[in-house]
């Protein structure tokens, strides 16, 4: 009965989190969308290159934007003949994507605002326009970025939360555009590429960070060592587990998949044991957003259990 329900409360969560990831995303489309066009457009008539490369940044949003959206449909699929685990990866090679999408951005970025740099002479002065374009996109985007994360953090959500820092990425861009157009309005026309250039730095630093991180994800990566510990604490207070080893763990999205032997009285009978592991089972699939938790009992005692390289 425990496990029937424990399945239930699993697809309500997975319908909750792609139920958010749509609505957060279908805003971020929508501010995204708005912005690019207002900031690409006012920084063609107002010569201000840190407000196109901006405008740039925000449209390479909305394809961010389409990958997440793509990524939240399909990994609450159900398993099937050739996914037996299920399809949560769909969200770190999202990750990926969005990381290589940001470098790219970024290194086209870095390449526009150096050949200003060549022929500083020819830098071009700033309208006003450009300056109120880039306080009107520095607040939409915090104002973006705050109801992301908080939407992620409702559902825990690791995706989501990348698209959130994403956009708070965005804010700092903003920012800083906004500080080189006041300088080229000052009388310092090089600031004006100098905010396109940490433009592109910050968004090819970001790119690399989400990049690595899934890669990592994608390759069996262990839970967080506090997570680790929710579970060995999760698996030893369970009455009847005399002990623990080969606990071993992988992510799988925003999931985790965990392997682990149960050291048991070795005088119980099969019915008991299993009765065990099931009621171990269930506690770390409520302490964590855990996939699945595989055991194997042992014996407690019988012999010096066999330890994996790497295994707590």
């Amino acid at each position: 009965m425990s496990h029937v329900h424990t399945h239930l409360s699993e697809e309500v969560d997975s319908i909750e989190r792609q139920r958010a990831a749509r609505s957060s995303t279908l805003v971020s489309v929508a501010v995204n969308l708005l912005l690019s066009m207002l900031q690409v457009g006012a920084g063609v008539w107002s010569h201000s290159s840190a407000l196109i490369a901006d405008g740039v940044h925000s449209l390479s949003d909305l394809f961010a934007d389409f990958v997440v959206l793509l990524a939240g449909r399909h990994s609450g699929k159900a398993p099937d003949n050739d996914h037996h685990y299920g399809h949560q990866r769909y969200e770190n090679a999202a990750s990926l994507v969005l990381g290589l999408l940001l470098l790219i951005v970024g290194g086209g970025m870095l390449y526009s605002a150096a050949g200003k740099f060549l022929h500083p002479e020819d830098i071009p002065s700033v309208h006003s326009l450009a300056l109120w374009v880039a306080a009107l996109a520095l607040l939409a985007k915090e104002t973006l970025f705050r109801y992301m994360l908080a939407v992620a953090k409702r559902v825990r959500s690791g995706m989501l939360v990348a698209n959130a820092w994403h956009a708070r990425s965005d804010a700092a861009s903003s920012l800083v555009v906004a500080i080189g157009v006041a300088g080229n309005l000052m009388g310092y026309p090089i600031l004006d590429p100098m905010a396109a250039l940490v433009v592109g730095l910050l968004v090819g630093k970001m790119g690399w960070s989400f990049a690595w991180d899934a890669l990592h994800d994608l390759m069996d990566r262990a839970a967080s060592d506090e997570d680790i510990a929710v579970i060995r604490e999760a698996l030893l207070t369970t009455p009847g587990i005399a002990g623990i080893h080969d606990l071993r763990t992988r992510k799988m999205g925003d999931m985790i998949l965990v392997d682990v032997h149960l050291e048991v009285d070795g005088s119980i009978n099969v019915f008991q044991a299993h009765e065990i592991a099931e009621q171990a089972r269930g506690r770390v699939l409520v302490a964590l957003p855990v996939l699945d938790v595989m055991t194997h009992i042992d014996p407690a005692g019988l012999e010096e259990p066999r330890r994996l390289p790497g295994a707590a």
